[in-house]
């Protein structure tokens, strides 16, 4: 099958002499983290779970299947573009497992989250996305990781959740199980839709998953917007800004770059680009919402980063 060019960063990556796919596949992955990063940030801002000054907010439900829709129109517009063919009959399980874990899951569950917890705590929860992935990448995408790169993701996973634990007082919240599962869904869907994209290709593979969702989507939103018209009406323009960043690049643009890194790659060792994602995302926090970032943060961002080093040289024999 013929792929179209990827993204222009992600081109100008991708063809850089001297690099080995494993490492483009890294600096992809490193773009994708980077977009993601902001998305518990400005789904918070969403559905008005920040600071009063930032108005009133949109519904979790709304926020979550709303971004999905609009994210599936950018995504038919883009595969109309590029003439692109149908999915084979082979891919509509991964594509569906993607459209689960990716599109209706992890947002679903984040919003609601977000609704209680700040963004720096459930940005901190994120962090075992990694060994999540690791895994459902040796369950789905026939990768088999060394001894030595889990106990690398593991000390990484422990450190974030040890973090986690810690801001909270040492207990986790009810939200924070909606985060946990949210966290399984989207592992499911990284892993089934990076093995995907080793064919099918990056952007076919999110473009696709999106697409296949539009008819439950379409009629769900529909109905939202029908029976929470006047909160919809009343949300606040920092709301609508949220919501438009976690429609267009969280949900789409992102997925561009995070695809194609672990198709060049693999899962499990891009995943482990996932590690640095809840410090960046606290950051976000602290620009975007105001967020308090303290110094603790930047000692566990260093040991972090330090696992993801060491994890990298870690061998990972692909299926």
């Amino acid at each position: 099958m013929t792929h179209s060019a990827p993204p222009p960063i992600a081109a100008a990556i991708a063809t850089r002499p001297g690099l080995s796919d494993e490492t483009t596949g890294m600096l992809l992955g490193l773009v994708a983290v980077a977009i993601f990063s902001l998305t518990l940030p400005f789904t918070r801002l969403a559905v008005g779970g920040a600071l009063a000054s930032h108005g009133a907010g949109l519904s979790p439900t709304f926020v979550a299947l709303g971004r999905a829709l609009v994210a599936a129109v950018l995504a038919g517009g883009w595969l109309a573009w590029k003439r692109a063919p149908l999915p084979p009959r082979s891919a509509l399980l991964p594509l569906a497992m993607v459209a689960i874990g990716c599109i209706i899951g992890f947002p679903w569950l984040t919003s609601i989250a977000m609704r209680s917890l700040p963004a720096a705590h459930g940005a901190v929860l994120v962090g075992i996305l990694p060994l999540a992935t690791a895994v459902f990448g040796a369950l789905l995408a026939g990768e088999k990781p060394s001894a030595g790169f889990w106990i690398m993701a593991s000390v990484g996973s422990a450190l974030v959740v040890g973090f986690a634990l810690g801001q909270s007082g040492g207990s986790l919240h009810l939200a924070d199980l909606a985060i946990f599962l949210a966290v399984l869904l989207a592992a499911m869907g990284y892993a089934a839709g990076g093995r995907l994209s080793q064919t099918l290709g990056g952007q076919h593979t999110i473009c696709w998953a999106l697409v296949l969702s539009a008819p439950v989507l379409l009629p769900l939103v529909g109905w939202l917007c029908w029976q929470e018209g006047p909160q919809l009406a009343a949300a606040s323009a920092a709301a609508w800004t949220g919501f438009a960043y976690v429609s267009v690049f969280s949900m789409f643009i992102g997925f561009f770059f995070w695809y194609r890194g672990m198709a060049l790659g693999g899962v499990a060792r891009v995943g482990q680009v996932q590690l640095v994602q809840p410090f960046l995302s606290l950051l976000g926090a602290a620009v975007v919402l105001g967020e308090a970032l303290e110094w603790p943060t930047i000692v566990f961002a260093i040991a972090v980063i330090a696992v993801v080093g060491a994890g990298r040289k870690m061998q990972v024999k692909r299926g």
